[in-house]
């Protein structure tokens, strides 16, 4: 019998309903500017859609034209609701959405748990959004494809440059980061504070700290992997909540960003 990671966070940070669900997505991609780039990654935020989905749409836009390429997608995201030290993968066959099931690249998995950092952990996987909210927006926009998810806790850059790397393949692999920027700042300083962010994500930085990405772990490990192939980070979107849903009183950061 196939064993399924239930959808967690359906309900609160994007439509439990199928059909509101599709609805939104839809008009948030449609909402963001059309893109041409051949992105080998994206970084996109993982907040609830009406404060960071338009941000994150900006990024999904990219892969129009690439429906039929992409087949397997490495997801990356910090861990919220366990402490985490290394990086931890599933054994569930499936992750389910109202969308439907996404099913779990197995071989991908195993090649990961063969490097150092990894282990399987159910538990921090359960509850975790940083990689839930991102996979309706995935399954509009690419046909099959296969999940590699991974939660990134306390881990050192070359760790996750590793595993990434073992996982590079050729265009039928995405690779996803999943962060937020700046937490709980007003809007003034979030905006200087998440520049300064962009400045150094473009820039390549490889030692990101939380108070300015809360995937930084994740985010340190694909820039020092995009490093060594040569790729360069373009900025596509950046707001906060005080843009969108929220007060501008203490906001939270988004960014989308791509690399190629």
């Amino acid at each position: 019998m196939m064993k399924t990671r239930p959808a967690a966070v359906a309900g609160m940070f994007y439509p439990a309903q199928t059909a509101v669900l599709e609805q939104l997505v839809a008009g948030l991609l449609a909402s963001a500017p059309a893109g041409r780039d051949h992105a080998k990654a994206i970084i996109v935020p993982h907040a609830g859609y009406q404060y960071s989905g338009l941000t994150a749409a900006h990024a999904y836009r990219l892969l129009e034209g690439r429906r039929a390429t992409i087949s397997r997608v490495v997801l990356l995201g910090p861990a919220h609701r366990v402490y985490l030290q290394g990086m931890a993968l599933p054994s569930v066959d499936a992750f389910s959405t109202p969308l439907g099931d996404v099913m779990i690249d197995k071989d991908g998995v195993s090649r990961a748990l063969d490097l150092p950092g990894t282990q399987i952990s159910d538990t921090a996987h359960a509850d975790e959004h940083s990689l839930e909210v991102h996979l309706p927006f995935l399954q509009a926009v690419l046909d099959d494809f296969e999940l590699v998810p991974i939660v990134v806790g306390a881990c050192p850059a070359d760790e996750v440059a590793a595993v990434i790397e073992a996982l590079w393949g050729g265009d039928e692999t995405l690779i996803v980061v999943s962060s937020d920027l700046s937490h709980f700042h007003s809007y003034a300083d979030a905006r200087q504070i998440d520049a300064h962010t962009t400045a150094r994500i473009e820039a390549g930085e490889t030692s990101l700290r939380g108070e300015e990405a809360c995937g930084c772990y994740a985010l340190n490990g694909l820039l020092l992997a995009a490093k060594a192939h040569g790729l360069a980070v373009h900025t596509l979107d950046v707001r906060n909540s005080g843009d969108t849903a929220g007060d501008k009183h203490r906001v939270v950061g988004y960014g989308a960003y791509a690399l190629n």
